[in-house]
């Protein structure tokens, strides 16, 4: 049993059809008790490309509707799960984060990731490098973040990142900084999150029986958290490790809303039952299975997607702070 911060609850929500709308949704999300709103960092629509990246819909582009819904709240946290850090330019971002954790008076967690759709950046019209060097970029663009929201004159000379000559500017409210989330799957990027970040987010484990090195899924995701926990050392109890189930449905039939999904996704009933990133069940399975995978695997942050606000709602009055 691992030793482990309390339950929080975040919803990633993209669309919206207007501003009050949105609005509401962001209100929803606060008056249902979550911790945090996350929107994403994509922006491929409708068309051939995005159909070929498989990416979900997203309306909004996500620092003005952080924005947004900073205006709107009041002790929601807001934050990109995750901001690529091909997309934009590191100066700029650092410098747009703090001004959002100084206009939300504290409540940015700054999510940020070395990308992975090669085909959004080919419709971008931006080069796809080889992992290892993305990563690299990370890497170099975190401990610039950092460094720009110290507010010193910044004169950095990097393989990525070349600024100098001003001080960054505003300071973030949160000190030392707001919390940086690093999103991955890999033992590299895994790694350095747990040495480098305040949250680590676990990407997505593959919907197969068994992987290439013959794991099962529940086995991939501890895998990955090992990367993480031998990374962190003794900082790892401290660390929120966030996950998102991609498929999430709460109901009192649990095998008939598995056998639709089967159907739907040709994934088998059987690898998608005990799936990491699976929560089907009534509310009181359901926080059973994240109780003990927080005991398993060291997960205590979990998001849920836009169109699950209320019915996920009773989980998260069950478990958040608990």
């Amino acid at each position: 049993m691992m030793d482990r911060p309390p339950f929080r609850f975040a919803v990633q929500a993209t669309n919206a059809a207007g501003g009050r709308e949105w609005h509401g949704t962001v209100q929803k999300v606060e008056d249902l008790g979550y911790s945090t709103l996350f929107l994403a960092d994509h922006y491929l629509g409708p068309g051939p490309a995005q159909r070929t990246a498989r990416t979900p819909r997203q309306d909004l582009a996500p620092i003005a509707a952080m924005a947004a819904a900073a205006a709107v709240s009041s002790t929601l946290r807001i934050g990109c799960r995750v901001f690529c850090i091909d997309y934009h330019a590191p100066a700029v971002l650092a410098k747009e984060a703090a001004t959002l954790d100084l206009l939300s008076e504290g409540r940015l967690e700054m999510g940020i990731g070395a990308g992975w759709s090669e085909v959004e950046y080919d419709a971008l019209g931006l080069d796809f490098e080889p992992p290892g060097r993305r990563i690299a970029k990370l890497a170099e663009v975190v401990s610039f973040i950092k460094a720009h929201w110290q507010g010193d004159e910044l004169n950095w000379s990097g393989e990525f990142v070349r600024v100098h000559g001003y001080a960054g500017r505003p300071r973030p409210v949160q000190h030392p900084h707001p919390p940086i989330m690093i999103g991955g799957g890999g033992p590299r990027v895994l790694s350095l999150a747990g040495r480098e970040a305040d949250i680590v987010s676990i990407s997505n484990v593959p919907f197969v029986a068994r992987d290439a090195d013959g794991l099962d899924p529940r086995a991939v995701a501890g895998r990955r958290i090992g990367f993480v926990r031998d990374a962190a050392g003794e900082r790892f109890g401290d660390l929120d490790v966030e996950s998102s189930p991609y498929f999430t449905q709460i109901t009192g039939d649990p095998e008939t809303a598995l056998d639709e999904l089967a159907d739907l996704t040709a994934i088998p009933v059987d690898v998608l039952r005990d799936h990491p990133n699976v929560l089907v069940g009534s509310v009181e399975s359901v926080v059973e299975t994240l109780c003990s995978r927080r005991d398993e695997l060291g997960v205590n942050y979990v998001t849920v997607q836009q169109s699950q606000i209320a019915s996920f709602a009773p989980v998260v009055a069950r478990l958040q702070g608990c």
